[in-house]
């Protein structure tokens, strides 16, 4: 499938978005939970870290271990996102553009909260 230049544009935002949504936002967290432990250790100066540690083993480790990287999430949401787009492109074009959309104002307030 040949996908144009836009089309490649908003699947990598798109899965920016959804690779930062199921890594890193707390909206998720219930996902993320079975598969990991986070500890939290508030340094002196007020700022708190997070420790992630994966849980069990087997496909529940492998999954934990997916989750807690960013790098790995990004290639298989972009595996998936492209698939669903390729099956069901009438279904999945607006869901990509909404998450495309979402990424670009993730960018934009990252830019101005510097």
């Amino acid at each position: 499938m040949g996908l144009d230049w836009l089309e490649i544009i908003i699947l990598a935002l798109a899965t920016f978005r959804f690779t930062h949504l199921l890594v890193f936002d707390k909206i998720t967290n219930f996902i993320r939970k079975p598969f990991q432990h986070i500890k939290e250790e508030r340094l002196e100066n007020g700022e708190v870290i997070e420790y992630v540690s994966v849980k069990g083993t087997g496909i529940r480790k492998f999954i934990g271990e997916i989750l807690s990287c960013y790098w790995c999430t990004g290639i298989w949401m972009a595996c998936v996102l492209f698939l669903l787009y390729s099956w069901l492109p009438v279904i999945m074009g607006p869901i990509l553009i909404i998450f495309a959309i979402a990424g670009i104002a993730a960018f934009l307030e990252a830019i101005l909260n510097r």
